[in-house]
């Protein structure tokens, strides 16, 4: 049988080593916290500066957002864009008012002109009845009288001719001239909404850059300048979609015109047509060459008188 001897402790020592143990644990388990209370402090301390940072932000913030508000608050390459799509809107206004009265006004003296002149008998008629006029008909009337007069005694269909090729002349140098400052607008239409698109992307830019400063995402920072910028394309489809439509207007509208310049252009070619045709009735021989001689006669004579 053996015997084991077993070394027992005092009491004393026991006791000590507990509070040691109990120490080390308290000590262990202490650490984490300290460090969670630390971290937890930084965190408060940044909030705290960032929510100053914010609040001094959103004091700087314009509070005006209406449209004459947000436009000068925009930067200035975002203010110039919105002040060139502003000038290009009143263009396009002002085009379209000038062109349609004018247009209005010609397409009526040209109907007024085309029935006067369907009732004239020949070009110096119708110069009388026109003589107090300077538009359109009055350049063609003079146009077949010069061109009457230039060819003299030719043929009728050479000077029908010659007559159709000014006054074909006359009408595309008219339709040219009704048609100037289209393009103008055509310009506005196609290349308002991507000067639009610009001052946007300008005004968006500029407000990340005002993000990165104020280190924040806040929502209320970054609307104004985005606002700013969206206006630029909202100005540019303002400018560009009447400028299409009134284009499209215009362009039927010197359509229009140029059809009554035609029926006033196959007028005035009548109008030579029947002043031809009477002056040959008057004078059969008037289109005859000067140095005209007549062709000999032969006579048949029989043969047996030649013999």
């Amino acid at each position: 049988m053996y015997k084991i001897n077993v070394k027992v402790f005092p009491t004393d020592t026991i006791r000590l080593l507990t509070i040691l143990a109990a120490v080390t644990l308290f000590c262990v388990f202490s650490l984490p916290s300290q460090a969670s209370a630390t971290d937890a402090t930084e965190a408060t301390t940044a909030a705290v500066a960032t929510a100053g940072a914010v609040e001094a932000a959103l004091s700087a913030l314009p509070h005006d957002l209406s449209l004459g508000g947000m436009f000068m608050a925009a930067d200035s390459v975002v203010k110039a864009v919105m002040g060139c799509l502003a000038l290009a809107s009143v263009m396009t206004w002002t085009i379209w008012g000038a062109k349609s009265l004018e247009l209005r006004t010609a397409k009526r003296d040209l109907s007024r002109a085309i029935h006067a002149l369907d009732t004239c008998r020949t070009a110096e008629e119708a110069r009388t009845v026109f003589r107090d006029h300077t538009g359109l008909c009055h350049t063609m009337i003079e146009a077949a009288i010069t061109e009457i007069t230039l060819s003299g005694e030719s043929g009728k269909d050479g000077i029908k001719a010659r007559t159709s090729s000014r006054l074909e002349q006359i009408e595309a140098n008219a339709g040219r001239r009704m048609a100037s400052g289209l393009g103008v607008l055509a310009s506005i239409g196609s290349n308002s909404p991507f000067i639009g698109l610009f001052g946007t992307v300008w005004g968006i830019m500029d407000s990340f850059i005002g993000i990165s400063k104020a280190q924040t995402t806040n929502l209320a920072i970054v609307a104004p300048g985005i606002a700013e910028a969206l206006l630029a394309t909202a100005m540019g489809l303002v400018a560009a979609i009447p400028a299409v439509i009134l284009y499209n207007l215009l362009v039927r509208s010197i359509g229009a015109y140029r059809g009554l310049v035609g029926n006033m252009s196959a007028t005035m070619l009548r109008l030579v047509s029947r002043e031809l045709d009477l002056r040959s009735d008057s004078s059969p021989d008037i289109h005859q060459p000067r140095n005209h001689q007549p062709s000999p006669v032969r006579v048949a004579i029989p043969r047996s008188a030649a013999e």
